[in-house]
């Protein structure tokens, strides 16, 4: 039931108050068709690579595909979410990430023999994504009831995390029927995503942009001097994306898979899942118990986590121990996405979240892919154990240096104490 706390004028929201609010239910729903089908369409494609060809460096060259239109289009993406209507703009980029499964589907009946088709059309999926990532990361701030925007980052954080358990784990199966099976599903499950998306409603909007002003280079790239000169804000992007630059093992878990435990399609996929089955249950605690105490130190204590975990995944060739590895080091990273998805928000005006947003999907979200490209490439020099364990080490040794950089970050302690 909904209350007051004592210590603010803003009511506490329970996880049911949220749902029952505007368009919260309808907006998670679309996200997580969404997710289910984007997950599915990932963990097959990097399997369809790595079959054709056994190259880890060919699962780099998709994440360095996929990374590049985040990059090149950072000035475009977080302006055109600021100055159009977001949810139009983000039903757009879907129908286009529809398309690239479709072409993945396409591709695979044709029994391919080559990988460099697979580049183009992930290529032609991370303009579609760099679109839709800053139009949609700013819409919980829309949906969310006044005060109730951890407890909507949370139920989001769950909502993901489930569509990275559900779509990697059918995808094992349906790609053990065939690759296009896969493709078929992760087709459909995107492209009914657009419906639900379509049923939500804003309970507030932004500020419409002033039509007297014009873009310019320098409001292009207020997003990323913004977070330049907000020190909180610096810090806790740049963590996530060091950690997330040399954590990249997920990328080359079909490598692992095979190579280090040994194991076929069905048991990749659950593998697959395993990141999603811990950052799920670590998202239910949070729905229901959000970190509100020593934000900034749980904050690096968990990506500390998750570097260890890392390392452990890198040094062992027992399939259960690396189910566990990663069960931990994604639990771990979901308190981290937890953190920063209610920090980022609260930190920054609205007038300028479309162009943060955008900047932060570079360096976190698309980073992700550069992490992979980083990974296969290295893995494909000194072998996939060492590259995993090597990134897991360098991620412990990015937490230290934070910790004694960035006092302004290790000593937040709640976050109704930041504001803009």
């Amino acid at each position: 039931m909904q209350s007051t706390d004592p210590t603010s004028d803003q009511p506490t929201f329970t996880t049911g108050d949220v749902l029952r609010y505007g368009s919260v239910r309808p907006w998670l729903v679309a996200k997580a068709v969404l997710y289910s089908g984007v997950a599915m369409q990932a963990a097959a494609l990097g399997k369809q690579a790595y079959d054709i060809t056994g190259r880890s460096a060919d699962l780099g060259w998709i994440g360095l595909a996929e990374f590049l239109p985040a990059i090149m289009l950072v000035l475009v993406t977080g302006t055109v979410a600021d100055r159009f209507n977001r949810k139009r703009v983000a039903l757009i980029a879907i129908s286009g990430e529809a398309l690239t499964s479709i072409a993945l589907l396409i591709y695979a009946l044709s029994d391919p023999t080559e990988v460099w088709p697979l580049f183009i059309i992930a290529f032609l999926y991370g303009i579609a994504r760099a679109f839709l990532a800053p139009a949609t990361r700013t819409m919980p701030p829309m949906v969310a009831p006044e005060g109730g925007l951890p407890k909507v980052i949370a139920l989001y954080s769950a909502t993901w995390t489930g569509a990275i358990i559900v779509g990697p784990a059918l995808s094992g199966f349906l790609y053990a029927i065939g690759p296009w099976v896969a493709y078929l599903a992760s087709s459909l499950l995107i492209g009914s995503s657009m419906w639900f998306l379509g049923r939500v409603r804003f309970e507030r909007q932004p500020e419409p942009p002033n039509p007297d002003e014009k873009p310019t280079f320098r409001s292009a790239v207020e997003g990323l001097l913004f977070i330049r000169r907000t020190p909180i804000l610096f810090a806790a992007i740049a963590l996530d994306l060091f950690a997330v630059l040399f954590g990249g093992a997920v990328a080359l878990l079909p490598a692992i898979a095979e190579d280090q435990l040994g194991v076929g399609d069905v048991a990749y996929g659950w593998l697959r899942a395993a990141p999603g089955i811990g950052a799920a249950a670590m998202a239910l605690w949070l729905a229901a118990r959000p970190v509100q105490r020593h934000v900034g130190r749980v904050l690096l204590a968990v990506v500390g986590v998750f570097g260890a975990a890392t390392i452990v995944l890198g040094l062992t060739d027992k399939y259960v121990v690396a189910f566990v590895a990663l069960l931990v080091l994604s639990a771990a990273d979901m308190v981290s996405v937890f953190i920063r998805g209610s920090l980022v928000p609260l930190v920054t005006p609205d007038e300028k979240r479309g162009r943060v947003m955008a900047v932060e999907n570079v360096f976190i979200g698309a980073s992700n892919e550069l992490g992979a490209f980083e990974s296969g490439m290295v893995g494909q020099a000194v072998g996939v154990p060492a590259t995993v364990v090597g990134g897991g080490l360098a991620t412990l040794a990015i937490v230290g240096i934070w910790w004694v950089a960035f006092p302004s970050l290790r000593n937040v302690d709640r976050f109704d104490e930041l504001g803009h």
